[in-house]
């Protein structure tokens, strides 16, 4: 696989041990992801890997952030 500027970011969220840590993970991500959007504009979307990488990244992304309100959830109530 191509390594992606991005996905360096990602998998630092990925590999998170400090739950604390992980709400500014996920918002690293999205700002990479964002730059790269952005980037898109100017050489016509990218190519079609990167963005099925960033579609799967998407996924993973959304399966970590309802983990960390699960977390949140049970800080909350312990």
């Amino acid at each position: 696989m191509t390594e992606y500027k991005w996905y360096e970011i990602y998998q630092a969220a990925l590999l998170e041990t400090d739950w604390s840590k992980m709400e500014g993970r996920i918002q690293a991500v999205e700002a990479a992801f964002n730059e790269r959007k952005n980037e898109f504009a100017l050489n016509h979307g990218g190519t079609p890997e990167e963005n099925r990488a960033i579609e799967n990244a998407l996924r993973g992304l959304n399966v970590l952030r309802t983990e960390v309100a699960t977390w949140q959830r049970s800080k909350r109530a312990g």
